[in-house]
């Protein structure tokens, strides 16, 4: 089978759709998403809609990301958390408006049964963000951490690539797993456009909800595919930008 995994969409419906018919992988094939599927365009409920019934034909799995969780809580709770409503929100907000009830009912339930990291049969953890506890993201005292940190994809990113794994200064997190895959901080910012790796991490997210495209990465060759720039699907509107 093969494994691949999928970057931040940030509600680019359009670009996650191209992306996945273009590359029109075979029927063996598992796709785990890293979460961020809202927030940024204005199609996030479509988005989740498509996901469902993507779904319902292939072996998926969805991890939460922070802007999932903030959604999830406004639709359920009415929570309009006044950052997130600045950082996106407001799209989602505007797309949700416009669906059923009963539609509102499923993406509840997607939102519900997402999963905070996945760790495989050959020990590679994919999650959002990253994780604090030296022990692993399952022994973290806050569980939300796992779509909210940023240390340590700031840490793989700062690290003397001579460092050996035997070396006492080696960081245990990374010890743990053979390969660490995320999303939530665009690698746009430290000058990518394609997913990016330092020591065992690699980073998905490949700034969609800005100037960037929507990613898919094999995870055995390292096969790459891509969106067009999602903005440039939206002519109308601004993104996170």
């Amino acid at each position: 089978m093969r494994t691949v995994v999928i970057g931040d969409i940030h509600g680019g419906f359009r670009a996650l759709k191209q992306l996945l018919e273009s590359a029109n992988l075979s029927k063996d094939t598992q796709y785990i998403f890293v979460g961020d599927y809202v927030d940024g365009w204005s199609e996030s409920a479509e988005v989740v809609s498509y996901l469902i019934d993507f779904s319902k034909k292939n072996d998926c799995i969805f991890i939460r990301g922070n802007h999932d969780e903030l959604l999830y809580k406004f639709l359920k709770f009415g929570e309009k958390n006044p950052m997130w409503l600045s950082q996106g929100g407001e799209s989602s907000v505007e797309s949700y408006s416009k669906i059923s009830e009963e539609e509102k009912k499923k993406h509840l339930q997607f939102f519900e049964n997402l999963v905070n990291f996945h760790v495989d049969s050959e020990n590679r953890l994919f999650v959002h963000a990253g994780f604090t506890n030296q022990h692993g993201p399952q022994s973290e005292y806050y569980p939300n951490l796992v779509y909210w940190d940023r240390t340590l994809w700031e840490m793989v990113c700062a690290m003397d690539s001579s460092i050996s794994k035997e070396d006492d200064k080696y960081p245990k997190r990374l010890k743990l797993f053979k390969e660490i895959y995320i999303g939530h901080t665009p690698v746009t910012r430290v000058g990518f456009d394609k997913p990016a790796n330092f020591a065992n991490v690699w980073n998905v997210d490949t700034g969609a909800a800005f100037k960037g495209k929507i990613s898919m990465l094999d995870v055995d060759s390292k096969e790459i595919w891509q969106s067009e720039p999602v903005f440039k699907l939206y002519p109308d509107e601004k993104g996170r930008n």
